[in-house]
């Protein structure tokens, strides 16, 4: 518990009091105090417990437990950049490239319901490309692979290129000539600004040796962007099967997109 105070706790302790100051929480009227209800929070997101069984050890319901953790989500995600601060920052930090990548969050079933391009009658949150439950959320790394944003999540079954229409394109192209912006071939499509690499020829052709030369190249540098959600997922391991409603996990994602980045001193 000392070492959880120590780093993130720190963070969400303030965040926490400013909030109960804006809310105009009287003193002595919560359960738990800001300092053992970030606690619960952080240690919420590290290890993944059951929350009811989580909320008792702290002394307090399963539905306070639930309150009290939405509540931490919600002050730490308002903290995460947008995508234009997050550009911005990028273009001022004089970076070479930005790396666009999306991630299928792992989630429980959710009955809803849509329609596919075909007019067929689908699970929306079902996912074709990890043929399992989950949201779609997109983020850009820097060149490290250090996550600097994410989006707000999609339904499973929403492909990356469309997920990337919605949140990052309209917003990432102004910027193209002073960030490139390297993915993988679900991005085809993207259009000015946005590289990927080539396809490879119908007909059993073979690329010019100086497409394959410019497919390894990028390759070699978008790979990099791995590392990215992994230091969201391995780091704050409620990521990786998310038991609250799927509609939730672009705030998770955030939230411990800010716990990243606190911990790597870019934001105090």
């Amino acid at each position: 518990m000392a070492a959880l105070l120590t780093f993130s706790c720190q963070l969400a302790v303030g965040l926490l009091r400013g909030e109960r100051r804006a809310r105009g929480t009287r003193r002595g009227t919560r359960a738990l105090s800001c300092r053992v209800q970030a606690v619960l929070v952080i240690a919420w997101f590290r290890d993944r417990p059951n929350l009811c069984r989580h909320g008792t050890a702290f002394g307090i319901s399963q539905a306070t437990a639930y309150r009290y953790l939405h509540e931490g989500i919600d002050v730490l995600a308002d903290r995460a950049p947008d995508l234009h601060e997050a550009l911005q920052r990028a273009v001022a930090d004089g970076l070479g490239h930005l790396i666009l990548d999306g991630k299928i969050f792992d989630t429980d079933r959710c009955r809803l319901s849509t329609i596919s391009v075909k007019g067929e009658q689908i699970d929306s949150w079902y996912s074709g490309k990890t043929h399992d439950f989950g949201g779609n959320v997109q983020a850009l790394f820097e060149p490290d692979g250090f996550p600097i944003w994410t989006s707000d999540v999609e339904p499973g079954h929403t492909v990356d290129i469309t997920a990337a229409r919605a949140h990052v394109l309209p917003a990432a192209r102004p910027a193209a000539h002073a960030l490139p912006i390297l993915a993988d071939p679900g991005y085809d499509g993207a259009g000015h600004g946005v590289h990927i690499p080539f396809k490879q020829p119908t007909g059993g052709g073979e690329l010019h040796v100086d497409n394959r030369t410019y497919n390894a190249l990028v390759r070699a540098l978008r790979s990099l962007g791995e590392r990215g959600f992994a230091l969201l997922t391995e780091r704050w391991t409620t990521l990786q099967h998310i038991t609250l409603s799927p509609g939730r996990i672009g705030d998770l994602v955030r939230a411990a997109l800010v716990l990243v980045h606190f911990e790597h001193r870019r934001i105090t």
